[in-house]
């Protein structure tokens, strides 16, 4: 499975982290930055996440900043990306299991980073139920 990852300077440490936890488990990563602790602007590289998933070049996204709040705004806005900000591992799952989410959102400054790595498990595990929730989720993306 192909994960791409990014974030802003504020999750930048947390990111770095992931990309060995996940490599270790075998997942193909690409990493679209930063690649330090240089202030920087969210929206780039939550761009960047949401349009490879978008077209299909990654399976799942993984944004993380401060509070998760802009970069899931900004992913957000593309039509075929469902981004959940996730602080717990029942709410990963619930935004898997019933929102079909396909890029993951955390917020660094509010989560130990040992949390961040279950939530990441719990999200990647975590198959989508379809059934009653595939007709509300084929309504979330604005047809304007």
């Amino acid at each position: 499975m192909k994960i791409v990852i990014g974030s802003d300077h504020a999750g930048y440490e947390y990111k770095d982290k992931l990309v060995a936890f996940l490599t270790g488990k075998g997942f193909e990563i690409q990493d679209v930055g930063p690649f330090s602790t240089d202030s920087v602007d969210y929206p780039d590289f939550a761009h960047a996440v949401a349009q490879n998933v978008e077209e299909g070049k990654a399976e799942f996204g993984i944004l993380l900043c401060g509070s998760a709040q802009g970069v899931t705004m900004t992913a957000n806005k593309h039509q075929k990306i469902r981004a959940a900000l996730c602080w717990m591992t029942d709410i990963a799952a619930l935004a898997r299991q019933h929102n079909n989410a396909n890029v993951l959102t955390l917020p660094a400054r509010f989560i130990a980073y040992e949390y961040a790595e279950q939530i990441v498990d719990t999200f990647l595990s975590t198959a989508f139920e379809g059934g009653r929730h595939e007709a509300r989720v084929n309504k979330i993306a604005c047809s304007c």
